[in-house]
């Protein structure tokens, strides 16, 4: 929900109570530094919140999406894109450091960083080695709100190359929605049908939203 209103002196409250208890809006604010004639930067940080749809649409947005925005500009723009991309980064290293998935839940907390506000369908793989330890991370296809369309070929031939032992397959729901769609499921059984023919069987599925996950390994039970 976005905030009713903008609010004064967020950097000292920043430096009073730290950033765990300040608002998004006051973060905002302190990066956009100033205002402008008429607009503090308060005021502008709930400008560009509504003129984007919110944090998780502002995290997304290019710089030139930004300037567009009225007293944003060039600077500011690439100063909250910056940010942004910055603290991606962080939760990435977070998750790589540990180098293998054994389930689910794992899988989650090292791609949901990659994931998180994104508008469109994107398919990822994980190859992985005998012991689970991930040999490679690779964007497999784009699409689009509500749907993405994968090969199995395209899935199967960097696995091959790879050398890997197995592999997962996940992708997200700009819906939020942690269901699984008849084509989710379809597609889930098309790769395992080919994995089994290759030698590279498919572990797991794993469908990631900004409200959580679903492995359809488990959602699928006998029938996986």
């Amino acid at each position: 929900m976005l905030p009713a209103e903008p609010c004064d002196r967020p950097r000292e409250r920043l430096l009073s109570w730290g950033g765990e208890r300040v608002s998004d809006l006051d973060l905002i604010a302190i990066l956009l530094g100033t205002g402008r004639p008429g607009r503090s930067a308060p005021d502008l940080a709930l400008d560009l919140l509504r003129a984007t749809g919110g944090l998780g649409a502002l995290a997304r947005a290019s710089p030139r999406e930004l300037a567009t925005v009225s007293g944003i500009g060039d600077a500011r723009a690439a100063r909250l894109a910056a940010a942004f991309h910055l603290g991606r980064r962080a939760l990435e290293h977070v998750a790589l450091r540990e180098p293998s998935v054994g389930n689910a839940d794992d899988v989650y907390r090292r791609l949901r960083p990659r994931l998180a506000g994104m508008t469109q369908e994107i398919c990822l793989l994980l190859a992985l080695d005998a012991r689970n330890a991930v040999l490679g991370e690779l964007e497999i296809a784009r699409g689009w709100l509500n749907g993405v369309d994968v090969h199995p070929r395209e899935v199967f031939r960097p696995l091959v190359r790879m050398a890997a032992a197995a592999a997962v397959i996940v992708h997200n729901h700009p819906s939020g929605a942690l269901e699984p769609s008849d084509a989710d499921v379809e597609l889930t059984r098309r790769l395992r049908a080919a994995g089994d023919v290759i030698g590279i069987p498919l572990l797991d599925h794993v469908i990631i939203a900004d409200t959580g996950y679903r492995s359809l390994a488990e959602h699928l039970g006998a029938d996986f």
